[in-house]
């Protein structure tokens, strides 16, 4: 079986997870240093967010060179060097490829190659996904687009220079050795020709994503990509993942999904359904670097953290591949309280702080000590609250009781699994068994006797699974 049909995936954040020349900036070698942490969390493989060349306007998901590393996180030789540490370890690396649009600092857009970019006479009713319109007028007079900020120009995938140059880009890094792609906005290449049609999700996309899967398939070692598609159904998001385009999708349902378990047991049969469909396997994911930290999500304080908990374990048995973003293991929070002063999300700008943005989920992460910064670095680009002590990877390590203890034990324990049948359960439960395991998750309001003694559990429990909490059980 192909690694990433079970995978576990670990999102890398690179401005937030380690700092190694002190600058307050998580860079590669950072990374580099930190690789033990997730080899011995368990995971398979490492993702890794965009380090490429940037003005940073986006977090790095503004690309202004591809096939560079800007030098706030390091430079090529430092990449080859994560790369080859991550191999000795037995990490696979993914990187993020941003082909819906580049930087306004890209030398096309410099340059004043628009025809590579999509344009129009006159601006329709479309509005950016940061906020306000999605176009901007250029000195000609006519109007780029840009879905996200204006810094971020849409590229016209009509364009053969512009699939020529994806293609090549796509060599570069498979040559280097990396093991897949993340493909950010991966259904926004391609756009409608009317203002009415939706902008996302055009027919067009997958004749792309063939000529990818080829590419991929071309080189050895069970190369991959993994699709963001957002905004769709399970069904439609199925289409990128069939046998000759991509190999997985991220399943944004699920993600967002309510604490109720007759919601979450949809769209679970919804997404296995959509997945064996196509012969793909599901994904699971419970948080990313766009989205409120769960512990935060669920209700914050004790409620928050015993939900965050207990979907994690949900998620973990659940057969397919998951995903896990940095800090999701020490049951980090959303820090709310930023300044305005150093948040640099463009949500946040382009609404004139109306909404908070995405700042508070990339706040750098906590190693060690007792007081900010946390071992990240000699300090942090963004501030971490000073009561972050008890959430630190070494606090954490040496209680068996932690949040990062139940995930060690969590990835120890899960086996690959293929096949999910639900068993009978009381009101607010859901239960279900794999090849290996069965898993029961309360999301109800009273506490349940449990038929076994589970092998690990979110929360402790006494011969009962009380709410909030997900057990393993063996099969019986």
């Amino acid at each position: 079986m192909e690694w990433w049909r079970t995978a576990v995936i670990y999102q890398v954040y690179p401005r937030s997870f380690a700092d190694a020349n002190g600058d307050g900036i998580g860079d590669l070698p950072g990374i580099t240093a930190r690789l033990e942490h997730l080899a011995d969390l368990g995971v398979d493989a490492l993702w890794l967010s965009p380090f490429y060349r940037s003005p940073m306007v986006d977090g790095g998901y503004d690309v202004a060179d591809y096939c560079d590393v800007d030098p706030v996180f390091g430079t090529l030789a430092d990449f080859d060097a994560l790369l080859e540490r991550a191999h000795a370890l037995g990490l696979r690396v993914i990187v993020d490829i941003v082909p819906n649009h580049t930087s306004s600092a890209h030398p096309w857009f410099v340059n004043g190659l628009f025809d590579r970019y999509v344009r129009a006479d006159r601006p329709n009713g479309w509005q950016s996904l940061f906020g306000g319109p999605a176009w901007t007028q250029l000195p000609d007079g006519s109007w780029y687009l840009h879905l996200f900020d204006p810094a971020q120009p849409d590229l016209n995938w009509d364009n053969q220079d512009v699939r020529d140059e994806f293609r090549e880009i796509l060599h570069f890094w498979l040559r280097r050795g990396v093991d897949g792609f993340r493909v950010d906005v991966a259904h926004g290449l391609v756009k409608p020709d009317v203002a009415e049609a939706s902008v996302f999700d055009q027919e067009g996309v997958h004749e792309i994503y063939r000529d990818w899967r080829k590419i991929l398939d071309s080189y050895p070692g069970e190369r991959m990509a993994v699709a963001e598609v957002f905004d769709t159904t399970p069904d439609r998001v199925a289409r990128y993942v069939a046998a000759d385009e991509l190999h997985q999708a991220f399943n944004f349902d699920f993600l967002e999904a309510p604490w109720d378990p007759g919601e979450l047991r949809r769209i679970i049969d919804a997404s296995l359904a959509a997945a064996a469909a196509v012969g793909a396997p599901p994904t699971w994911v419970i948080s990313n670097h766009d989205r409120r930290r769960p512990v935060t999500r669920f209700g914050d304080g004790v409620p928050g953290r015993r939900r965050a908990r207990a979907a994690a374990l949900l998620m973990l048995g659940l057969p397919g591949s998951a995903y896990i973003y940095q800090g999701e293991e020490l049951g980090l929070p959303e820090v709310l309280d930023l300044p305005d002063d150093v948040r640099t999300d463009p949500q946040f700008i382009r609404s004139g702080g109306a909404e908070l943005g995405r700042d508070g989920c990339r706040v750098p992460l906590p190693w060690a000590g007792d007081a900010p910064p946390f071992g990240f670095g000699a300090r942090s680009w963004l501030p971490q609250p000073a009561d972050w002590a008890a959430f630190t990877v070494a606090a954490q390590r040496a209680d068996p009781d932690s949040t990062l203890n139940l995930y060690r034990s969590a990835l120890r324990l899960r086996r690959p699994a293929a096949t999910l049948t639900w068993r009978p359960a009381p009101d607010g439960v859901l239960c279900f068994e794999t090849e290996r395991l069965l898993v029961a998750a309360n999301l109800g309001d009273s506490a349940f006797t449990l038929p076994r003694e589970p092998v690990l559990a979110s929360s402790p429990v006494g011969g009962t699974l009380p709410p909030d909490t997900t057990v393993w059980m063996e099969r019986g």
